[in-house]
């Protein structure tokens, strides 16, 4: 049967050729009977760069696109461009989906969420008191939120930007109480006393290889999560496997946050389990 709901939707980013959330979406709407489709729009493939966005969500606009996903590096400069905004892609000021509905724009956040759920299955009962997060962009607000909220009681962010980093710890304690984010300062000594350590840039990539973190820093008793997902085994990953370091790849949030962005397309709740299972099966 398939139900009278068409979804066209489309992911922008810069080096998405090996993304699986296409898969992922229409492997679930087949699964649910709809007409479902998924495109990508790679900016690097387009020649473009973030100064497309506005021609690029007008164009989806006009060919009746339902939503959108958004990811590096456009999760903030796409906000400005937005009608509207839910309360957490408001409060972590960034947005990797946009729902295009009669006439408006409305962006939401469902990397927090993908980023919690993945963290909760996979480092159950890690310690919290002290952890070292890198990168301060539109994926690391987000995971940064989903890591306070999660009961993290000090959050030490390191970027190159270190007003980025500022920003975002600036932001989070407005939210958390105060001192519970500090932007990172030295980061041999504060990974010295950290429990845990969470990647959120793209260093890792199979565009962008190499480590976010001297391989030196880490140690046995780290705790190491990591938001990239291809490949599913990063460099700091398959180091932090080999001295014993409990870990969490990037695949549970690449497919937790489309659980939700599947959900905000359709209005269907998708099959999480499916999802997984598809994607495992994608990366096995």
């Amino acid at each position: 049967m398939i139900r009278s709901t068409t979804v066209l939707a489309g992911l922008i980013g810069a080096g998405i050729q090996a993304s699986r959330t296409p898969a992922l979406h229409e492997h679930e709407g087949d699964a649910q009977g709809l007409r479902y489709l998924y495109r990508l729009i790679d900016l690097d493939a387009l020649q473009l760069d973030s100064s497309a966005l506005p021609d690029l969500l007008l164009a989806a606009e006009r060919m009746n696109f339902t939503g959108l996903n958004i990811t590096f590096p456009c999760k903030q400069s796409i906000i400005p461009l937005l009608d509207e905004l839910s309360s957490e892609a408001r409060g972590i000021g960034a947005v990797n989906t946009v729902v295009l509905k009669d006439g408006r724009r409305i962006g939401h956040n469902t990397d927090c969420l993908g980023f919690a759920e993945g963290f909760r299955r996979g480092l159950p009962g890690v310690a919290l008191e002290r952890v070292v997060q890198m990168g301060a962009g539109g994926a690391g607000a987000a995971v940064a939120h989903a890591l306070l909220s999660e009961g993290v009681s000090q959050l030490h962010i390191f970027d190159v930007e270190s007003a980025r980093a500022q920003s975002l710890a600036a932001n989070l304690n407005q939210h958390f109480g105060p001192d519970r984010a500090r932007a990172g300062l030295d980061l041999p000594s504060t990974l010295a006393a950290a429990d845990g350590l969470v990647n959120t840039t793209p260093m890792g990539m199979a565009k962008l290889p190499g480590m976010p973190v001297p391989v030196e820093l880490l140690r046995a008793e780290l705790w190491v999560a990591e938001i990239v997902y291809f490949p599913l085994e990063t460099e700091l990953l398959r180091n932090a496997r080999a001295l014993g370091c409990r870990t969490l790849d990037g695949g549970n949030m690449a497919v937790f946050q489309a659980v939700k962005a599947f959900e905000l397309f359709s209005g269907i709740a998708p099959d999480a389990q499916r999802m997984l299972a598809h994607f495992q099966s994608m990366n096995g």
